[in-house]
């Protein structure tokens, strides 16, 4: 089987579009979307469209939670505060019911999804570097196989086993028997790893392989819908920057 795995949309609808498109040329089996599909950008309406239509499933991230009244954001910083705000404000009653609807985590046998720690998913933990993957070895026997995060918006892939944890530093590796993996997959709409290609990535069940693939898009074009939207100018400056 081959599934896509994408995450962390926010609303950039211009990134969207491209990565389904390169999805589609992938010819997976199915698609998983780790959550976070709002705030920061301005187009939350068609972005949530496009993902339920396309999804198999799709995990509840944080800025979604926030969106749909399912956690406290008052201790997010202003910008941040007024995006979610505003995508509250904008969304349809029937986005505003999906997201209410959304599950935290997802598994299909050895794999497994969670938008942020799969160890206590409604906590949004970050997992982005060694010692913060060092912490859920002593969780590895509850964990799958193979988990897919998001929430960082970084590209990361750690390997747990043999009482250690490694990065594993490549775009496209293999599963190897006797170890667990968690993997980070990128942005859509915000990548932070300094490449601003929207990013997603690809699983071969069969083959064992994950794939890291960078799409190109208008980043001017959604940009300025963020402006226009006055949200945050730096939400979109970012975009030029990938951080």
């Amino acid at each position: 089987m081959r599934f896509a795995v994408i995450s962390d949309i926010h609303s950039n609808l211009e990134a969207l579009t491209e990565v389904l498109r390169a999805v589609e040329a992938q010819k997976v089996d199915r698609v998983v979307s780790l959550g976070d599909i709002v705030g920061y950008g301005a187009s939350p309406n068609a972005c949530c469209d496009l993902v339920r239509s396309v999804a198999e499933v799709t995990l509840l991230g944080n800025h979604d939670a926030a969106v749909a009244g399912r956690m406290d954001y008052s201790f997010y910083y202003e910008g941040a505060r007024h995006a979610l705000d505003w995508s509250a404000h904008v969304l349809t009653e029937e986005n505003h019911a999906w997201l209410r609807s959304l599950p935290y985590t997802y598994r299909v046998g050895e794999i497994g999804f969670s938008h942020g720690s799969p160890v206590d998913p409604r906590a949004y933990e970050y997992v982005f570097a060694l010692e913060q993957a060092r912490e859920l070895v002593p969780a590895m026997e509850d964990l799958a196989e193979v988990t897919f995060i998001g929430h960082s918006h970084l590209c990361k892939a750690f390997a747990l086993g043999n009482a250690e944890v490694n990065d594993v530093v490549a775009q496209k590796f293999a599963f190897r028997r006797g170890y667990q993996y968690l993997i980070s997959v990128g942005s859509v709409g915000q990548p932070r790893d300094y490449d601003n290609r929207a990013c997603f990535v690809v699983c071969d069940t069969t083959a064992r392989t994950v794939e890291y693939i960078r799409v190109e898009y208008d980043i001017e074009g959604a940009a300025r819908r963020i402006f226009e939207a006055e949200l945050a100018p730096n939400f979109g400056r970012r975009l030029f920057l990938g951080v």
